[in-house]
């Protein structure tokens, strides 16, 4: 199937869902359509349904030591991400 983008009316959705879904599933990407006006698109996603969106709190390939690291210092890192995160919303 092609990667192309079909368009699709709500309508026509609602009433063929299962047919949409199993299109998707297939790779197949649609936008679908109210009153001529595009409303949402369905397109598939990866595996884990993150889009690759994953967004790296702490890195252990960085840490020195064969022994990994304490769990101490592990929160202490995870705080200070957590933290920065919290302040990069409230900007």
């Amino acid at each position: 199937m092609s990667n192309k983008t079909s368009i699709i009316g709500f309508k026509e959705l609602r009433e063929n869902a299962d047919k949409y879904i199993s299109a998707v599933e297939k790779g197949r990407t649609f936008t679908v359509v109210r009153r001529s006006k595009p409303i949402f698109k369905m397109m598939p996603v990866d595996e884990w349904g993150d889009e690759g969106t994953w967004e790296t709190v702490v890195d252990f390939r960085r840490q020195d030591g064969k022994g990994g690291i304490h769990m101490e210092d592990f929160a202490k890192m995870l705080r200070k991400s957590i933290n920065g995160q919290k302040r990069k919303i409230s900007k």
